[in-house]
């Protein structure tokens, strides 16, 4: 029973998981953004990124993995999802948010979590958990 599991396991080729502080791209433009985070993904990476990308980024993100998709050996684009949290904080909460955001330049409350196709079959939310689901 052990062996099954060890050969079902293999099929996933080497992945790990990294945790990327905003502070580590605040300072890059968009397209150096999407670069370094294509990067990563490309070598295999789930991304756990602090904070999100502006709805730009994000789109151009998509755009340019689709571009990949075909030209790229055994790449079949990304996963991503981003998590923020409930906004129930009344007038005063959503008016510190807004300038903690506003001098960080992100929502640092929020959490975007990308990864290869290759290696996320898909991710779930809902309000109590976030289910990763890796493909075999």
């Amino acid at each position: 029973m052990v062996n099954k599991r060890k050969k079902n396991f293999g099929k996933i080729k080497g992945f790990s998981i990294q945790f990327l502080p905003y502070s580590e791209i605040k300072k890059l433009d968009s397209v150096e953004r999407i670069k370094k985070i294509l990067g990563l993904v490309l070598g295999n990476n789930i991304i756990i990124l602090q904070g999100k990308l502006e709805p730009e980024e994000e789109a151009r993100l998509i755009e340019d993995t689709m571009a990949m998709i075909g030209h790229v050996k055994n790449f079949r684009g990304i996963e991503l999802a981003v998590i923020a949290g409930n906004g129930n904080g009344g007038f005063f909460g959503r008016f510190r948010k807004n300038l903690v955001n506003a001098i960080a330049g992100s929502d640092t409350g929020a959490v975007t979590i990308i990864g290869p196709a290759t290696v996320v079959k898909e991710i779930k939310r809902n309000p109590k958990k976030i289910e990763l689901l890796l493909n075999r």
